[in-house]
Order: C-alpha cells, then structure tokens, then sequence
C-alpha cells in the first residue's frame, strides 16, 4: 500500500531537496551541550492536516503520517510529487480539562512556498488544507 509514496520519497530523498519551514527561534533548550528542544515560532501559513484518533498515540501519528505523505508524493490534484518540507508537526491534544493527552493527533504537513497560494487538493477526503494563524512549535 505504501510502496509508492516510499519508492517516491526515495527518488526525491535529497538533503538540499527538503525545505525547512522558516522560522524564528524564540528559545533553544541544551544540555552538556545536547539540543533538547527549540521553541520556534512559525509565520501564518497553509498546512495539510489529518487527524487520527487510534487505540495508540504511536499508531495514530504513523497513519496520519502514512496518509500525508500520499498527499505529497502524487495522491493530489495536482498529481505532482510536492516536495518534503520539515519538520512534519505532530499535535498533541488534551481532554477538555486539559489534564490528559487524548488519543487524538493532527499530523501536519507545510505546503511549500510555491504552493502556499494555490495549493493542490488532497484525494484522501480525511486530510484538510488549513490556514494558521502565526504559531508556536516545540522542535527536538
């Protein structure tokens, strides 16, 4: 099933090929010289999005991840391989007492500069292309 987008990341796995989100780093977090985390902070932008609520946190980050990269190598309308931006944002969400992780995830994808405008629809009626307003991430 996945045989595809992996033979199409393959072609396409080039370092200089991947663009990275611009940002601002707003805090960076070491420790005896290791990074642990930056918090950055990300321009209002477009985003293809999925959420996943699986018995798993794991599995739930793996199928939206597995779908995402669908979108990106052809399954769009578009049916152009679009390019890997990083990273790949995974959001956490909480009960509404905000007291426990809830098996729900977003998994979200940047779309790339060239197609911020415009950008292609997804075939798989589960993922959504949204706008985000300026937004704060944790990176490690």
């Amino acid at each position: 099933d996945m045989a595809e987008p992996i033979q199409q990341l393959t072609r396409n796995n080039n370092p200089q090929e991947r663009q990275s989100i611009p940002f601002t780093l707003i805090q960076r977090k070491e420790k005896l010289g290791d990074l642990l985390y930056e918090k950055r902070q990300y321009g209002k932008a477009k985003w293809a999005c999925i959420k996943m609520k699986e018995k798993q946190y794991e599995q739930s980050i793996c199928l939206g991840f597995m779908k995402l990269m669908r979108y990106i190598c052809e399954q769009n309308s578009s049916g152009l391989y679009l390019g890997i931006t990083v990273p790949i944002v995974t959001i956490v969400h909480t009960n509404e007492a905000h007291s426990a992780m809830s098996q729900a995830v977003t998994v979200a994808y940047y779309l790339p500069e060239v197609l911020q405008e415009q950008p292609p629809h997804p075939f798989d009626s589960d993922i959504i292309i949204e706008e985000w307003p300026a937004t704060i991430v944790y990176s490690r």
